[in-house]
């Protein structure tokens, strides 16, 4: 029998034609999908993917900010907010005495303890802070997407982000309609209030876009810092103009104005100790990986494997 008739069957170990040389399947074979998501779950070499790394760095920020804001307002602005439910409670009832003929009636008991909403408004900060630090987090990713978890001057741009958004949602939305303590405001009159205040942050937002857009702009054209900075600050002027073509607030504010202005300034307070919060962690986060990551592939230079090849 001649070499040509013989039949050439693969010894072990040789790829067979049309068959993959590994056991992992090939494109197209049941499995190949699994390998694609987890590929695009993740960096190169295995890291985690760069949104991911955002989204936990704002969770941590955004949970640390609001537990301090929690904390700030449980400790300052929390008795002001107990003296306004006192002077309400009196109020009404007077108002109840005088609708009938002087006789008081015990107001129905409450369904939640002071001490109980104490704690309600610690875990409500901190949840406020955990949805603003998601927020934050896809704003930083969007805004800086070219660069990626490791951008360039990171504490500075996670500041200038973070202050923009106390600018949009906290600061300006706060010029046009402040805050009030406890009890004011008609039940009739909250649909309103809500519509009013949702308004107000969307412009809010909306404003800050326009100075960024600007900002970036202009520097895209060869301006300097003077006419962009300038830019950017007529934008936020023109925001808070529209803002107060919005209706005033429907419902009269029966407290004195002491008591009414010092819970307005720590309730403002309040909002920028959580967006520095959030900003400051930010941007500590993002330097300890930037050095993690300059100091990486020096450790790794006289690694045995490195060496060895």
């Amino acid at each position: 029998m001649t070499t040509e008739s013989m039949s050439t069957e693969p010894a072990p170990g040789e790829p067979v034609p049309g068959r993959p040389s590994s056991g992992r399947p090939a494109s197209g074979e049941p499995g190949s999908g699994r390998s694609a998501v987890c590929a695009a779950s993740s960096g190169a070499d295995g890291a985690p993917s760069p949104v991911l790394v955002l989204l936990r760095r704002g969770l941590a920020a955004g949970g640390l900010g609001g537990l301090a804001s929690g904390l700030f307002s449980l400790l300052l602005a929390e008795p002001l907010m107990d003296h306004a439910i006192r002077l309400e409670e009196r109020r009404e009832s007077h108002e109840h005495a005088a609708a009938h003929g002087g006789h008081v009636h015990a107001g129905g008991e409450e369904l939640f303890s002071r001490s109980t909403q104490h704690l309600g408004l610690v875990v409500a900060a901190v949840v406020t802070g955990l949805a603003l630090g998601v927020f934050y987090a896809v704003t930083y990713a969007l805004v800086h997407r070219a660069d990626g978890p490791l951008t360039r001057r990171p504490w500075e741009r996670a500041l200038v982000l973070a202050g923009g958004g106390f600018l949009a949602l906290a600061l300006l939305p706060a010029v046009r309609y402040p805050a009030n303590p406890p009890g004011v405001g008609q039940a009739g009159t909250v649909a309103e209030r809500q519509t009013l205040w949702v308004s107000a942050l969307v412009i809010g937002v909306l404003g800050m876009l326009l100075a960024w857009q600007l900002y970036v702009r202009l520097r895209d054209a060869g301006h300097g810092p003077p006419a962009r900075q300038l830019a950017a600050a007529a934008a936020v002027l023109g925001t808070l103009g529209v803002l107060f073509l919005l209706p005033g607030n429907p419902d009269p504010v029966p407290v004195p104005a002491p008591l009414l202005w010092d819970f307005r300034v720590l309730s403002l307070a309040s909002n920028l100790l959580l967006w520095a919060t959030l900003g400051c962690v930010f941007g500590g986060l993002a330097l300890r990986a930037r050095r993690q990551h300059a100091r990486g592939p020096r450790d790794g230079a006289d690694s045995p494997a490195r060496t060895a090849s």
